[in-house]
């Protein structure tokens, strides 16, 4: 073999190894970057999935649920008021509770009431305290709505805690008991489950101080 046909022929092969090697390297590449956006895809697919799943259970967490208004809204009982001389009635119109609070004790909360309080703002906010007025049954022929276990705390029995609300016939109007401690619906008053707004009558001293906000 003739040495400069030996040196082409060593030249070929070389250029042969090389483009063989240079399209192993792009197809390795093309390889790896297919895995990459393979990988990116499954992580925003899985990524997603995991945002609509945890919406979702947000938004079943959020969900209004029924409160019993039958019942107390504490599994705990109802505090011994004669134990805390200087408690007092929190209503927040914006959590829909009232908080019986201990304030020798930095204001911390002995239990907790669901409650309504009056739409388009008609519940007073300011400091006030429970009046003489309380009483078993009252009904309002003018707003068709009456209640149990009213307890005056502004204008002498004008505003109120007192049960959900009860039609002419003593009988609770349960379209408006529903939506105690979700949403504000009484004329001004601020309703309670049953048995709150009975310990409430049974209980709460004149002149315990009320805080609505």
């Amino acid at each position: 073999m003739k040495p400069k046909f030996k040196i082409n022929l060593i030249i070929i092969l070389l250029l042969g190894l090389i483009c063989v090697w240079g399209s192993h390297v792009i197809s390795t590449k093309h390889h790896s970057q297919s895995v990459q956006r393979t990988q990116a895809l499954y992580q925003k697919q899985t990524s997603s999935n995991k945002s609509a799943r945890q919406a979702t259970v947000k938004h079943q967490s959020s969900a209004t649920t029924t409160v019993n208004w039958r019942a107390p809204s504490e599994k705990q009982a109802y505090p011994v008021l004669a134990n805390y001389p200087q408690v007092y009635f929190d209503v927040n119109i914006a959590a829909q509770r009232v908080y019986i609070r201990n304030a020798a004790d930095h204001n911390h909360v002995l239990y907790t009431m669901y409650c309504a309080t009056g739409k388009n703002n008609a519940t007073p906010r300011g400091t006030y305290t429970i009046q003489a007025e309380r009483g078993l049954h009252f009904y309002n022929a003018s707003e068709q709505e009456g209640a149990n276990y009213y307890v005056s705390w502004l204008n002498h029995g004008e505003y109120l805690f007192h049960t959900v609300p009860v039609n002419q016939n003593g009988d609770y109007i349960v379209n408006i008991a529903n939506q105690i401690g979700q949403r504000p619906v009484s004329h001004g008053c601020v309703q309670l489950t049953i048995p709150d707004a009975k310990w409430v009558y049974e209980n709460v001293p004149y002149g315990m101080k009320v805080i609505i906000h």
